[in-house]
């Protein structure tokens, strides 16, 4: 038996640092992942496609999502079976039990809508485990396996579920127990295990995968394997085979970068260039140590350029802390007089002393070198 695994496409995902075009690529991008996985099916000669819960964002989306989604799985042109998950469970506002799905539902898709045993060809069948709530008192997946007989002699069961593992030596109902499932991999009453809900391709033990998500949805300081659909072969005797095919398109990086002087802001602009389909990355970075205003200016104005070139450029302030310690020269050189030479010494003094009020006065005066720098035409 040949399939392929995913899950975790969550359409209809926005990301709040997008702005309204880069959002637009990404969401078609999402639904590419769909019809790029449907080719590996094709050309692999996959029996079916199977995904592990969380096929949408949420069960209350436009209509345009959905039916734009289920366009792509019908170009598929096989069997696509949609496992809910706890992004889309099957609950009272269901998107698979309303109207507008059962209005665009393409024929070659078959919801998971109950859990147990579902057949897929004689000799192959699916044991489901959809998520009827956001919070389950327990773990579907574990209840399901628990409940369901033994296949008969000769038939592959592949187990569908959706939700974190439980750890060695731990104990959680509301977690998947893989030791439990390990257990029926060595017995022959499972052959292999298809998860969702970890989205990088994790093999959590022997048969048993998260497929990750087809497309990036975190950055890879968190997410270190998205954008995979996962190619299983299951024999009729031994263990499967599982090989990640790339489908996704994006990129969510996360840089860190140390500051003391202006050629290190150089080199941290030349790594951030250097990254492929800017277009298509969203960047987060940080940046720590102690620069002159001349560097903190250069360093803004990078950062500024940089974000009309990339899907979007995010400050990870968790992983920034850089201090602005002007030199007098620096000050000097921008000719104040007045109150406005007045006030820069004032916010030299306080950001010198490192106290309480230190950060905002260095941010003072990177602003005001850069506005008077600008002013000059400097």
């Amino acid at each position: 038996m040949r399939f392929l695994h995913t899950a975790d496409w969550q359409l209809g995902m926005t990301r709040h640092f997008l702005d309204a075009d880069a959002q637009a690529r990404f969401t078609d991008a999402r639904l590419d992942a769909i019809s790029r996985l449907g080719a590996v099916a094709a050309e692999r000669d996959a029996e079916f496609v199977v995904v592990c819960g969380d096929v949408f964002e949420d069960n209350r989306l436009a209509p345009a999502v959905v039916a734009r989604s289920l366009d792509r799985i019908a170009a598929i042109e096989r069997p696509v079976y949609l496992m809910p998950g706890n992004h889309d469970p099957l609950d009272a506002a269901s998107i698979y039990t309303s109207e507008l799905f059962r209005r665009h539902r393409p024929e070659n898709v078959i919801v998971l809508e109950r859990p147990g045993v579902h057949a897929v060809r004689p000799g192959g069948e699916l044991l489901a485990a959809p998520w009827f709530s956001k919070h389950p008192a327990g773990d579907p997946l574990t209840e399901a396996v628990a409940a369901a007989p033994p296949p008969a002699e000769g038939v592959i069961r592949i187990a569908v579920g959706h939700g974190g593992t439980l750890p060695v030596g731990a104990q959680d109902q509301r977690l998947i127990d893989v030791g439990a499932l390990s257990q029926r991999i060595a017995t022959g009453q499972l052959r292999y295990v298809a998860l969702g809900d970890r989205h990088s391709v994790t093999e959590v033990a022997p048969g048993v995968w998260y497929s990750g998500a087809p497309e990036v949805t975190n950055f890879d300081h968190k997410e270190t394997a998205s954008g995979s659909v996962l190619v299983v072969d299951v024999p009729d005797a031994g263990p499967p085979e599982v090989e990640p095919v790339r489908v996704g398109t994006w990129r969510f990086a996360s840089r860190e970068f140390p500051l003391t002087a202006e050629r290190d802001v150089d080199a941290a602009v030349g790594a951030l260039s250097a990254l492929p389909d800017k277009d298509r990355t969203v960047v987060k970075v940080g940046f720590t140590g102690t620069v002159g205003l001349a560097a903190k200016a250069r360093l803004d104005d990078e950062i500024a350029a940089l974000r009309a070139r990339f899907a979007a450029v995010e400050l990870w302030e968790r992983k920034t802390d850089l201090a602005v310690l002007p030199g007098e020269d620096e000050l000097d050189a921008l000719e104040l007089t007045g109150p406005a030479a007045d006030a820069a010494q004032e916010l030299l003094g306080v950001a010198r002393s490192g106290g309480e009020r230190a950060a905002d006065a260095s941010g003072a005066l990177a602003l005001l070198y850069r506005l008077t720098r600008q002013e000059v035409g400097a």
